[in-house]
């Protein structure tokens, strides 16, 4: 693991001088480092803005790694934002799963649309403009303004928020300290060239200027950096201790027609998962939640008579504001009447836009080698 250098014991030692030209450290060193990136453009190129959009879309709490197979998914199937508006939800919905936090994609689809019937499929160049815009919020909308329309905009993402703390030395702890650091980052906008100089700040947070282990040797601001000079880098910017996140349980029910056949709904549009589909599952309620059964589960009377085996396994995936446990019941319907519901053969569900936390249920029940039945009891948990 790299180390950051210490700095001199000699007179060089005293606080580093404040930045002054920020913007032309940064873009002498964005022109020879830049990261190649399959949203970005070469130098004298313009901007797509629908690629520009897209892509701050899907980085939002996403990382770079994550995101490029995306996105070149995304430009291949839909290469335009009219392409993108008339494609169905569902399609949408299928090819972001995995991506997570779900709303994006809806917000992305009905963005594509806003902008092709009210915009004529062109995307506006300012930034007021851009946030009354459907996901798009202050920091998207100065993304999209600086980058592809090279507005003096200044977006502030993790990255820029840490290289600012470093480099004005600011103690006051995150996120009472976003709007000063939003300040800061402001007054270094140039007026030219201000999506390469926001681009230059991202790559620097990300390359060189890391939340662990700075490569200051190699920084083009270390001169002008106190945090540098001070010799703890890594301290900066510091961080409010986030409260533990409560555990939330409960119980998924596999229901599977003998035909190959498993029983699935949509959540609802709005809320955790919108508009996703799911197996059937009580509410993930907390640890001391009363019991609640297959039959209200699943939504028909019948379930109570199903023989349901429970998987020796729980599938546990964290959100953002919550980890969650689910146990998981296998069942078999062998009544002649299928029930009213969505159907659809176990080999097909990769064609749903199932949530990476019904992935892995798929993935525990289909490769669960024990037997069908065993009758033990298998209530869930909710309200």
């Amino acid at each position: 693991m790299k180390k950051s250098a210490p700095a001199p014991k000699t007179a060089s030692r005293r606080k580093a001088r404040k930045p002054a030209d920020l913007s032309a450290l940064l873009l002498d060193w964005y022109d020879a480092h830049r990261r190649k990136l399959p949203w970005r453009y070469d130098p004298g190129v313009t901007p797509d803005p629908y690629r520009v959009w897209l892509s701050e879309i899907m980085l939002q709490q996403t990382t770079v790694a994550t995101v490029i197979p995306y996105f070149e998914k995304f430009t291949t199937q839909w290469p335009t934002v009219g392409d993108l508006a008339a494609a169905p939800l569902d399609d949408v919905l299928l090819a972001w799963a995995g991506l997570g936090y779900y709303a994006r994609a809806r917000n992305l689809h009905k963005c594509a649309g806003t902008i092709t019937e009210q915009f004529g499929g062109v995307f506006p160049s300012d930034e007021a403009a851009l946030k009354q815009l459907p996901g798009i919020g202050h920091y998207t909308a100065a993304a999209i303004a600086s980058i592809a329309f090279d507005r003096p905009a200044t977006p502030v993402d993790g990255n820029i928020e840490r290289v600012m703390a470093r480099l004005h030395r600011v103690e006051t702890p995150l996120p009472d300290a976003k709007p000063e650091l939003a300040r800061l980052a402001a007054g270094h906008t140039p007026q030219t060239r201000s999506g390469d100089y926001a681009q230059a700040l991202m790559d620097l947070g990300a390359t060189v200027c890391t939340p662990r282990a700075p490569d200051c040797p190699i920084c083009p601001c270390k001169d002008v950096c106190p945090a540098f000079a001070e010799g703890d880098p890594q301290s900066l910017p510091k961080k409010r201790a986030k409260p533990e996140k409560p555990i939330r349980r409960g119980t998924i029910y596999w229901l599977e027609w003998p035909e190959g056949e498993v029983l699935i709904r949509r959540r609802p549009e709005q809320g955790l998962l919108g508009g996703l589909w799911e197996l059937p599952s009580t509410e993930w309620t907390a640890l001391d939640a009363d019991i609640q059964g297959p039959e209200q589960a699943l939504g028909f009377a019948a379930a109570t008579s199903i023989s349901w085996r429970r998987l020796p396994k729980t599938v546990r995936h964290t959100f953002t504001h919550f980890h969650l446990e689910l146990e998981v019941c296998h069942g078999v319907r062998a009544a002649k009447r299928k029930p009213k519901g969505t159907w659809v053969r176990i080999d097909q569900l990769d064609q749903y836009a199932l949530p990476t936390v019904m992935k892995k249920v798929v993935q525990l029940v289909t490769s669960d080698p024990g037997p069908l039945f065993d009758r033990r009891p298998c209530a869930g948990r909710g309200p």
